[in-house]
């Protein structure tokens, strides 16, 4: 798996290079801006959504007041850090809902640069067809809302988790990853897609090379640290990368 999870973050570079040699850059900005002013959008009403969720659920259970009965400086410290890594896994999950509502609406582009980039590489057309387009977009719905459905079970388990105290530090790291490897995962499915395997098939063998799905994630949320910039490139290049990416293993294969 570590071996996969390198390729897909070489293809992150190669993406880059990919996309300044052939001109696809039309294909990534404009996306990439409407990409990022959503994002600025949602993360400033998630936080401050997540923020009153937890101070709504510390009043309700009288959290404050038991801890200022306790005075115990070690028992505070401990449950705002559990507060803090809640408030963490909360807008996770929010980004979450958030991702797959953009990938659904962006299905077609991203649907069509993955079979740009493939018939440059295998120096083939993909003839145009408003039916297998309209095939792309059902498709890449059910997918997000599958992935949707497991993912929110994997973090309202993280969310229980995040509030024992100590050991629900380490529930961010778990929710980084699972993210890392459903957005990887819609990224890749594009190629299987277009290689007509089902979604049952194309589930199979995304979990089999789960490496490249949580690298190509892995490094769709390293290009956040990017300010503005990196939020504009990470969506398409997360695309371009994962059809490289697979290109690599098929060949090897």
């Amino acid at each position: 798996m570590l071996k996969e999870i390198i390729i897909a973050i070489q293809s992150y570079i190669e993406a880059h290079k990919f996309i300044a040699q052939h001109r696809l850059w039309k294909w990534i900005l404009i996306p990439g801006i409407i990409y990022t002013l959503l994002f600025i959008v949602g993360m400033y009403f998630f936080w401050h959504s997540s923020n009153n969720a937890v101070t709504w659920l510390s009043h309700s259970i009288g959290l404050e007041a038991w801890l200022q009965r306790q005075h115990s400086d070690w028992l505070s410290f401990l449950f705002v850090m559990a507060g803090l890594f809640l408030r963490l896994i909360l807008m996770l999950f929010y980004f979450s809902l958030f991702k797959y509502f953009f990938l659904i609406a962006g299905s077609p582009v991203f649907a069509y640069l993955s079979e740009k980039t493939a018939a440059i590489l295998e120096g083939k057309d993909f003839p145009f067809s408003w039916k297998q387009l309209a095939e792309d977009i059902w498709r890449g719905s059910l997918l997000a809302v599958r992935n949707t459905l497991w993912q929110t079970v994997y973090m309202f388990s993280l969310l229980l988790l995040s509030l024992v105290p100590v050991f629900g530090w380490i529930t961010p790291l778990i929710a980084l990853f699972i993210e890392c490897y459903y957005y990887g995962f819609s990224m890749l499915d594009y190629s299987c897609e277009r290689n007509r395997l089902t979604m049952p098939e194309s589930i199979d063998f995304i979990g089999k090379h789960r490496g490249l799905a949580i690298g190509n994630g892995l490094m769709f949320y390293l290009m956040h640290g990017l300010i503005l910039v990196g939020w504009v490139l990470a969506p398409a290049y997360a695309v371009v990368a994962a059809t490289l990416s697979l290109h690599k293993i098929n060949k090897t294969a």
